[in-house]
């Protein structure tokens, strides 16, 4: 289930094991990205390319959009 959470939710998550998932573009993601995080374009975020996922740890998606 989907749900916008603050930065100190995450920083817990991801202390728990939490996966962080970054949607950016891949050319964006080379040029920076949070460290531990994993890319998976929106555009190519389907059931294949998040198989590898862990589904009992929580997973975080993140996108920075500096527009």
């Amino acid at each position: 289930m989907a749900k916008a959470i603050h930065r100190e939710e995450v920083q817990q998550l991801l202390r728990q094991g939490g996966q962080l998932v970054e949607v950016l573009p891949q050319r964006q993601f080379r040029e920076i990205h949070i460290a531990g995080a994993i890319n998976i374009p929106l555009r190519s975020l389907n059931q294949k390319t998040v198989a590898n996922l862990r589904r009992d740890k929580p997973v975080i998606t993140y996108c920075y959009d500096y527009q």
